[in-house]
């Protein structure tokens, strides 16, 4: 670096100010950051590790980038984990691993850069309030290079980033991969109803009636944030999770303790859609609130009833969004079916550094193909979406 700044590897986020942490970009819904993304607050990563979900025991070891002054001020910041798997992540490089270790090579450990279970796009290249952001970032990406070297790693993955940022990395020389996720665009909607007037008659028709299905039985659905967010709460959701997580992924990566942290320290920044029948809660779906979106992540349940899943984790989605006026709802990844429930294609970023010439010329070789691939299915549906001709969703 500079004789004015150097970087700093800590393992722990234990050991990072809560208070210095704040400062950085995205961080904080203090002073003037509007950007504020829950899964970069230090609130959300200390209670990933601390709750065991994410520590070296689960292949997620702590190796976050600190850039300091020379009076030890955090003016820069890459969350970062030494990791000797590929689970968790979302965007998929088992088969670059599987094709390096059959040539010989050793591709694990690998440096992810990136919020642990977590896919949502957010910032990456953090940097504090005030700090020259154009000379910050390209000094936290090129650190990032020496910090593989120095670790003796294979490469570094830096996922679900923003697109500029991602150009700050392809500038850099990292290798730019593009994929794909659904969001709902709030075009300035008053309500549900306007919303689905947007949408061409059969869809509207098809949605209304699918929202009402999901409510037979007698089905309530409440929304709990803030206070209702008791340990009682966190149970029976904790139930949800792991009858879901148990059935889809065979381990869930969370831990009850995880829920009990974030309830503690950002319960006004969650949001619980809960379904409930004759007394009791069924089935809930935890969503994150950040500056300009709601950020769907996991759900679950404990009894199956027809579109209920859509109704728990999309149209109460859209509800919420739109009464906070919150600007868009990401709804994790993959999926499809979101498509006909307003939930567009949006195109989504990642960077990787591979240190062998040879992995990464094949690997630059692949992206360039898959790039134009997801270019073109992202036309296609688009072209597919629900939407009446001229009232398609524009993403800003």
């Amino acid at each position: 670096m500079s004789d004015d700044l150097s970087i700093r590897v800590e393992r722990s986020f234990s050991a990072i100010s809560p208070e210095s942490w704040s400062r950085l970009s995205g961080a904080s819904k203090t002073g003037t950051q509007l950007d504020y993304n829950p899964f970069v607050s230090h609130a959300f990563l200390s209670s990933l590790e601390e709750s065991g979900s994410a520590t070296a025991k689960t292949g997620w070891l702590g190796h976050h980038l600190l850039l300091e002054t020379s009076a030890g001020e955090l003016v820069g910041a890459i969350p970062a984990y030494l990791k000797n798997h590929s689970q968790g992540e979302y965007v998929f490089d088992h088969g670059w691993a599987d094709a390096f270790e059959r040539a010989g090579g050793r591709y694990y450990p690998k440096l992810q850069c990136s919020i642990p279970f977590t896919p949502a796009t957010g910032p990456r290249l953090l940097v504090a309030e005030g700090a020259d952001r154009l000379a910050l970032q390209p000094a936290l990406a090129e650190s990032l290079k020496e910090v593989v070297r120095l670790a003796d790693v294979s490469s570094a993955h830096v996922t679900f980033l923003p697109e500029d940022e991602a150009l700050v990395f392809e500038r850099d020389g990292y290798l730019h991969r593009k994929d794909q996720q659904f969001h709902f665009i709030n075009s300035g909607y008053a309500n549900h109803e306007e919303f689905l007037e947007t949408l061409a008659s059969r869809k509207r028709k098809a949605l209304r009636k699918e929202r009402r299905a999901a409510l037979e039985g007698g089905i309530t659905i409440d929304w709990l944030t803030g206070r209702d967010l008791t340990e009682a709460i966190w149970d029976q959701f904790f139930t949800f999770y792991m009858d879901t997580g148990g059935r889809k992924w065979g381990r869930p990566y969370l831990t009850r303790q995880f829920y009990s942290l974030i309830g503690e320290r950002m319960a006004d920044d969650i949001l619980l859609v809960m379904a409930k029948r004759n007394g009791r809660y069924i089935a809930g779906a935890i969503n994150f609130i950040g500056a300009d979106a709601l950020y769907g992540r996991h759900w679950g349940c404990i009894e199956d009833h027809p579109f209920l899943h859509f109704e728990v984790c999309y149209h109460q989605a859209i509800d919420f969004a739109l009464a906070k006026g919150l600007a868009r709802v990401e709804a994790g990844a993959q999926g499809e079916h979101k498509l006909a429930r307003g939930y567009m294609p949006v195109t989504t970023h990642s960077a990787h550094f591979i240190a062998h010439a040879g992995l990464r010329r094949a690997v630059a070789d692949y992206l360039e193909h898959e790039r134009r691939q997801v270019e073109q299915i992202g036309e296609l549906l688009a072209e597919q979406g629900p939407f009446r001709k001229g009232e398609r969703q524009q993403e800003d």
